[in-house]
């Protein structure tokens, strides 16, 4: 089973277990993150859609920072005595692929709000009438 998953405006072709270097994600070390797939193939399983990739999920945890490659610029302009040379390195994170999921599962407690829900919904407050409140008379002059 592998997926391909979008994020930082680059598509990637992942399988579980697997570590890729995509752009920084804002999570810390060790936080897990989902993404959300483009693709996902199992075998001879195709979801592409936008509804059937609805409840699907990439799970990945963070492994740590790095930076890419050194990338040298240099800008040069004849006749007008005009260089001007400068350098980037992009911040990456690191990620490992823990899962990849046709049907997200619900959490725990996200069951146990929704049950508390359910259960806030088939219990009716009573019913209290507002007390008739007589208007007072204003006295004019």
């Amino acid at each position: 089973m592998y997926a391909v998953i979008k994020t930082g405006g680059k598509q990637y072709r992942v399988e579980k277990g697997e570590q890729l270097e995509v752009e920084l994600v804002g999570a810390d070390d060790g936080a897990e993150v989902e993404l959300e797939p483009v693709l996902l193939v199992d075998g001879d399983t195709v979801l592409a859609t936008r509804n059937e990739l609805a409840n699907a999920v990439v799970k990945a945890k963070v492994v740590g920072a790095t930076r890419g490659p050194k990338i040298d610029g240099f800008i040069y302009k004849p006749k007008s005595n005009n260089r001007r040379r400068y350098g980037h390195r992009q911040d990456l994170s690191v990620l490992e692929i823990t899962a990849i999921n046709k049907d997200r599962a619900r959490s725990r407690s996200s069951a146990a709000k929704a049950d508390d829900e359910s259960a806030a919904e088939a219990v009716e407050p009573e019913a209290v009438e507002p007390e008739a409140v007589e208007p007072e008379a204003v006295e004019e002059d």
